[in-house]
């Protein structure tokens, strides 16, 4: 549908007025950022503090997360880490993250899973286990982390791999399932 064509069928004079005022916000937000730092955001994530959210949410001091990002249950993320745009992080099993971690763009970590639930018809419950990664660990691209899944300090995880066990200190994987490389 055609943008002016949607702002005038709106019945209401204000909601008229309050779009196009966001378009405008939007617009001039959007020509700062790629003048400042060269680069295009969704609206929220131009408009709302990374750093802001981060202390909201009781994560460590220099910490950011991005407003694209789903935060649920009990998440516990340490200091200087980076927790990229459209990532998901479960805590409703317990999620712990280190200091100094990269959390790369639509990351999905987990602290719970619902397969026993599906499979037996949702007579079985979710099941739940304490997700951790330690400090300084890289997260690629599209990694995917199960829940109970324990990563040690200085982990590296290769873009796209599922990681359904945990690793050691200074492990280097990937794949699908994530193996050493």
């Amino acid at each position: 549908m055609d943008r002016e064509k949607y702002i005038t069928n709106l019945n209401d004079k204000d909601l008229q007025d309050l779009f196009r005022l966001l378009n405008k916000l939007k617009n001039s937000f959007n020509a700062e950022f790629l003048k400042q730092y060269n680069r295009s955001l969704p609206f929220a994530d131009m408009l709302f503090d990374r750093w802001e959210r981060a202390k909201l949410l009781g994560f460590g001091e220099g910490t950011s997360v991005y407003d694209s990002s789903i935060v649920l249950g009990n998440v516990i993320v340490g200091k200087n880490t980076w927790v990229g745009p459209n990532t998901l992080l479960d805590g409703s099993g317990e999620l712990s993250i280190g200091d100094n971690c990269s959390v790369s763009a639509g990351v999905q970590i987990y602290s719970h899973d619902s397969v026993k639930w599906a499979l037996s018809g949702g007579v079985e419950k979710y099941e739940y286990d304490k997700t951790s990664i330690g400090n300084n660990c890289y997260l690629a691209p599209n990694v995917i982390i199960a829940k109970g899944v324990k990563l040690g300090n200085g982990c590296v995880v290769g873009a796209n791999s599922f990681v359904n066990k945990s690793f050691a200190e200074g492990s280097k994987i990937a794949g699908n399932p994530a193996k050493l490389i």
